[in-house]
């Protein structure tokens, strides 16, 4: 079974076909978000701090880190980012012990954070496009660390799942010519918002079961794209991420400081008996308790795992 290995100082995270259903927590992110990408410039850390703690404590197994700032005092993202991204890795890998998810499309800031991350971190992304496959592979090779492979070229994104298979299936290929095995690519099939294509999700479960079947790759989404432009976003996206589980799909970059999101991932994992005893179920259900009870998610869920819970994942074995 394909099986892709993350891990930080201390912890290692697998993705697999067989393991619980891995979340990879979005929040450390400035795009659309006013306030944090200001405090960035400012260099101000505290609501990266907030994000970090809060995520883990809700269940997230990895962090994805995204330093895309365009700052007001210098727009060129190949000068700020880099120094950005070496920045917030350290902070974060110095609060919390999950892996992280090194997230740009500025190459330099993906070797910047690279260079100073613990473990072996989760990069985001290559895509189909040449002159991408020729600055990122060779990083991925030169760290020895997995990456997503996200399912589009110098075309752009097709509407067409057959064309984004064939997309991942030539970024498979590629990267196996620089010597990167076939369980180091974690594919995203692209989903597309439900609201302007009523077929999106049928396609996206499609695709990910022909991921599974014929590449033997792993997979990931950025999930909340599905309710895109819709009311009660978090309903749907809790309604889509069961159903890509079941479909093959082994993890999402998504907020887990939603619950009813994490309570939807929490239950597809006991349904495929990716939690066979059931523990991290009942686990979460102290969570849901106090929360009905007026408890914050994170504080509800920072309490249930001092209870014993759990975070999941494993530690290292030390020589």
């Amino acid at each position: 079974m394909t099986r892709t290995i993350l891990e930080s100082a201390t912890k290692t995270v697998t993705i697999g076909f067989d393991e619980p259903f891995c979340v990879i927590g979005e929040r450390i992110n400035p795009t659309g978000r006013k306030k944090l990408a200001a405090e960035l410039e400012a260099g101000d850390f505290s609501t990266v701090e907030r994000d970090a703690l809060n995520q883990v404590a809700c269940g997230a197994a990895v962090l994805d880190i995204n330093a895309g700032v365009v700052y007001n005092s210098n727009p060129n993202p190949n000068e700020t980012e880099p120094p950005l991204m070496r920045s917030i890795v350290e902070l974060v890998q110095g609060l919390v012990d999950t892996p992280l998810c090194i997230d740009s499309s500025v190459p330099g800031a993906l070797e910047a954070g690279l260079a100073v991350a613990k473990g072996r971190p989760l990069v985001n992304s290559v895509t189909g496009e040449e002159d991408r496959l020729e600055l990122v592979l060779p990083l991925i090779k030169k760290y020895n660390v997995p990456v997503v492979a996200i399912s589009n070229d110098d075309t752009g994104i097709s509407e067409d799942p057959e064309v984004r298979f064939a997309v991942a299936k030539k970024i498979v290929e590629r990267a196996a010519d620089y010597g990167i095995p076939a369980h180091d690519i974690v594919v995203d099939p692209l989903v597309m918002p439900v609201g302007a294509m009523a077929t999106a999700g049928r396609q996206v479960f499609e695709l990910v079961r022909k991921l599974r079947d014929e590449l033997g790759v792993n997979t990931t989404c950025g999930a909340s794209n599905i309710s895109f432009g819709l009311p009660h976003r978090h309903g749907i996206n809790a309604a889509f991420l069961p159903m890509a589980i079941a479909s093959g799909m082994t993890s999402a970059i998504m907020n887990p400081v939603r619950q009813v999101e994490m309570e939807a991932v929490k239950a597809a994992n006991l349904l495929m008996n990716a939690d066979p005893n059931g523990g991290e179920w009942i686990g979460f259900s102290r969570v849901i308790d106090a929360v009905a009870e007026g408890a914050t998610f994170p504080d509800a869920a920072r309490a249930a795992a001092a209870a014993g819970s759990g975070r999941g994942g494993r530690r290292r074995r030390r020589g």
